[in-house]
């Protein structure tokens, strides 16, 4: 306690992310330490993590496979020259990888994280459409309300305006398609809605000219729109689309990948091989920041040649597949692997699904979606007309203060909530976590005057 007012000064002289600093320092959340499913702040607090800090800790915090494994790293190596070298336990690292990524996805690049994996493709893709005969090959087309990273280009291939609008103008080369939640109601079923806007990027593809378009990106489940999830035949539209044109798919598993879904990928869950795969957040469980650009073999090809060719990937960054980085990224996989822990997402995934489904008898859940244990729950005034909630009284505004003042940390937004408990969860984690959602909504719904 003696520290908060001090916290307070130095909090001024820097940002919390998406959050004003004169909002934030009315009830300062400042966490000292965390162990599995849980957090503690510096008042001894303790919170229910559902969201995995941001989607990332997949272990749990502080696995301790992986912090063992980062410590025998650090009487090693923890950097190797990027410009002459690469270390062993990359490259062990790499071949962990290559034994889980669907299909031949094994052309693999680590990365710091997930904004740099995505610029990784975008720049791979060009590179690549350029030294195959089709230099005209740029543009990509992606879905509004998408979030694809933070650095410029993947805020503009992004869809959401309320992360890009104050930085704009944006990129060029870079389109969108309506993302199916956008059109839902516009049609009789979901099925008929999936249909309709996979077939946009086509549409989009064929006006902007074939020869002028290098890829796709798409997420397997977005998030900032409300962990929206398309149909298995949305993705398989797509793949057809861009095989058919000669377009990239590259998936943005960020978010879905390394276990969440049920499977390694969600590619695999929804029974599509895209061409790239680039992933983050979960693949070192929150310890060390850590990505990965996984491209199809085949790809590597064009970027194999003398030194006067000049073809190869003409990118780098300093972090990119640090030791460090690669032990914890070898140690969460090896978990993942060996200790059948996406059996347990599957499992808890249908568990915790039919626990949120209980929730519709408060008359504002609209809608429970997602795959796996990462599953988002849409709030509405009314589930009879289904209509939203009005601006100055959205129920996710006070569930934001509800869930924190119970101890819940959740990714919510006015509109929707989301969670996605580590793949480490126990039916008692699952249990504890859905009372307080439950305790916490009842008490949002109060809040701003609603009937349950």
């Amino acid at each position: 306690m003696q520290n908060i007012e001090r916290y307070k000064e130095l909090i001024k002289n820097t940002f919390i992310d998406y959050k004003s600093n004169s909002e934030f320092l009315k009830n300062p959340l400042i966490f000292e330490k965390a162990e599995g499913m849980y957090l503690w702040d510096i008042n001894g607090k303790r919170y229910f993590d559902a969201i995995g800090g941001i989607y990332v800790t997949s272990l749990g915090h502080r696995p301790p496979r992986v912090i063992e494994a980062v410590k025998k790293q650090l009487d090693k190596i923890t950097l190797a020259p990027p410009l002459h070298g690469i270390s062993d336990i990359t490259l062990e690292f790499m071949e962990k990888l290559m034994s889980v990524t669907p299909e031949n996805l094994n052309y693999i690049k680590a990365y710091s994280g997930g904004s740099e994996s995505i610029e990784s493709a975008i720049k791979f893709a060009r590179q690549y459409f350029k030294q195959t005969g089709h230099p005209q090959k740029y543009k990509f087309i992606s879905n509004y309300l998408s979030y694809h990273g933070g650095t410029m280009a993947t805020m503009s291939a992004g869809g959401n305006s309320s992360y890009k609008i104050k930085f704009e103008p944006q990129m060029p080369g870079f389109l969108k398609a309506m993302s199916p939640i956008q059109m839902r109601d516009r049609f009789s079923s979901w099925e008929e809605t999936n249909r309709f806007c996979a077939q946009m990027f086509e549409d989009i593809i064929v006006n902007e000219m074939p020869e002028t378009v290098a890829g796709v990106i798409i997420e397997p489940i977005c998030n900032t729109g409300g962990i929206v999830t398309p149909t298995e035949e949305y993705f398989q539209i797509l793949r057809e689309i861009c095989t058919r044109h000669n377009v990239m798919l590259i998936f943005d598993e960020v978010l879905t990948g390394f276990g969440k879904t049920g499977d390694m990928f969600a590619a695999e869950t929804f029974n599509v091989t895209p061409d790239i795969i680039c992933g983050g957040k979960g693949l070192s469980s929150g310890v060390v920041p850590m990505g990965a650009m996984m491209a199809k073999e085949e790809l590597r090809e064009s970027f194999n040649g003398n030194p006067e060719d000049d073809v190869h990937f003409s990118h780098g960054h300093t972090y990119a597949g640090n030791p460090v980085a690669a032990a914890a990224g070898l140690a969460v996989l090896n978990e993942i692997t060996e200790n059948n822990l996406l059996e347990n997402v599957t499992k808890n995934g249908i568990y915790l699904k039919s626990k949120l489904e209980e929730l519709k008898k408060y008359s504002v859940v609209r809608e429970v979606r997602g795959k796996g244990t990462l599953l988002g729950v849409e709030l509405v005034q009314d589930t009879k007309t289904m209509k939203p909630f009005p601006e100055g009284m959205k129920l996710g505004n006070a569930l934001k203060e509800t869930a924190a003042e119970n101890g819940l940390i959740m990714r919510i937004a006015p509109d929707w909530f989301a969670v996605s408990p580590a793949l480490i969860a126990e039916k008692e984690h699952i249990d504890e976590m859905c009372d307080l959602i439950e305790k916490s909504l009842k008490q949002a719904i109060d809040k701003i005057g609603g009937k349950l």
